[in-house]
């Protein structure tokens, strides 16, 4: 193999190039025709750049050389790079803007959480210290109870703040009657649909009161978050819901914490008392929220605005004979009207109020699963409330039977299909622990053959 030396005229610089047999010389710096051979060489550019690494590479066998490739793949590279952030700012601002409103979500139910927790722990605690000087729980509740009329008012004054459509509040009330069917609220809906759920909404209350006279905040608190556990068994039963496994454990679970808050200070006394009365309103609740969803199905916002009222008018038309029939017979008599608590009464009537709107307006507005936490964080709430103001010391027994209950709300919180999903993501994670082995098992036999290469080892394959 001969060379050929090129040089160019008026530079000092020379290059020496090989020449390959066959093959016609050219001349870097300058523009040359195009040549027709089996390189299928590319243009020489201004500078000779292009032309003289082309070559070098080609000469020294560099490995996975393709001609043309070095210094004009690399210009289309950063030329595509320029251009991909343009067509990638719309997916990424998407996908900020779907990332901050989900964060937004979560922020917001995390502080519905915390009202929702905050105004039901107020409520326990307000409650007992009402019975300090009013010992009346039927007229406690029957008061509480009135005060849901204001819940539509409250919700047609945010709908018209918040909205650009304008209606009247007998056009918004007519529109949010058509949960009770599509005739809308007539008399006969009225005592049909309303009186029952008015009458397991007050008997729920009623006994919740009533436990509270016989046991602490925290176990009333704990035992009342049983009722997660009847309403999965009243649903399977009733409503044919599906059969979960996991929502079998955690009802045995509530069942037996249940049994040992009972068995803390014995089967006698006020003690079982206060938790067969806490179970009761537990059922109660479990009760209205299957008729509930038995035959009103679900609700929107203004439509359980709606209902609310709805009850609060029949509590206070249809129930008011109840706590005068109590004064007369003295099961619950107190003084001139002066000599009540209105103070701590209004308390506790606007505590169970806003309890009540923060939790219809947290399910719209943020996760339905936190609303049912921030339930489950009462418990701590009271318990704390009951050993730094109250001085309560609980047993190990009644704190054992108050954490299973716990454990058992928190299992049925869990979704239908938490089976599924959690076998697709370990099958998911599995898969991808599976590639990612494998990749690194080809990159070290890739390096292993470049050493072997560098080291002029030849590896022949077994016949």
């Amino acid at each position: 193999m001969s060379s050929t030396e090129i040089q160019n005229s008026g530079e000092e610089s020379c290059f020496r190039l090989e020449h390959l047999p066959g093959k016609s010389p050219r001349l870097v710096g300058k523009a040359s025709p195009q040549v027709n051979n089996r390189w299928d060489a590319p243009e020489v550019t201004a500078n000779g750049v292009l032309d003289i690494e082309d070559r070098i590479l080609r000469i020294t066998g560099y490995y996975g050389y393709n001609p043309g490739y070095s210094s004009h793949k690399r210009e289309e590279g950063s030329e595509s790079h320029a251009e991909t952030p343009v067509s990638e700012t719309s997916g990424n601002g998407t996908a900020y803007q779907t990332c901050a409103n989900t964060v937004l979500k979560v922020l917001g139910g995390l502080l519905v959480v915390l009202c929702v927790s905050s105004s039901w722990v107020g409520t326990t605690q307000v409650v007992q210290l009402t019975f300090k000087s009013f010992s009346c729980p039927f007229f406690i509740t029957w008061f509480s109870t009135n005060w849901n009329i204001l819940f539509f008012p409250l919700y047609y004054s945010g709908h018209v703040a918040t909205t650009s459509e304008k209606r009247t509040p007998i056009q918004k009330f007519r529109e949010c009657s058509r949960l009770f069917g599509e005739d809308g609220m007539s008399l006969k809906v009225f005592l049909k649909r309303t009186a029952p759920f008015s009458i397991l909404w007050t008997l729920t209350n009623y006994l919740y009161l009533l436990a509270l006279r016989k046991l602490t905040a925290t176990d009333v608190s704990a035992l009342y978050c049983s009722h997660k556990a009847f309403v999965f068994l009243l649903s399977w039963i009733v409503l044919k819901d599906r059969f979960m496994g996991v929502r079998i454990v955690a009802a045995i679970m509530a069942i037996t914490g249940i049994v040992m808050m009972a068995y803390a200070d014995g089967f006698h006394g006020d003690s079982f008392m206060g938790v067969a009365l806490a179970v009761g309103s537990a059922s109660t609740s479990a009760l209205y929220k299957v008729l509930f969803k038995m035959f009103l199905g679900s609700a929107n916002l203004g439509e359980a605005a709606h209902f609310f009222s709805t009850m609060g008018f029949f509590n206070l038309i249809f129930i008011s004979c109840v706590p005068l029939i109590l004064y007369f017979t003295r099961v619950e008599h107190w003084g001139s009207l002066s000599s009540l608590p209105w103070g701590y009464l209004c308390g506790v009537a606007g505590l169970w109020l806003v309890f009540n709107i923060l939790v219809n307006v947290g399910v719209v507005l943020t996760y339905p699963i936190l609303i049912s936490i921030g339930t489950l964080l009462s418990v701590p709430g009271n318990a704390a409330i009951d050993v730094l103001k109250h001085e309560v010391i609980f047993s190990v027994v009644r704190l054992a039977a108050t954490c299973i209950i716990c454990l058992g709300f928190l299992l049925l919180l869990l979704p239908e299909e938490w089976d599924t999903v959690t076998l697709r993501f370990l099958t998911t994670l599995a898969d991808k622990k599976t590639e990612e082995h494998g990749e690194e098992l080809t990159e070290s036999s890739v390096h292993t053959r470049s050493r072997s290469r560098a080291n002029g080892a030849v590896s022949i394959p077994m016949a």
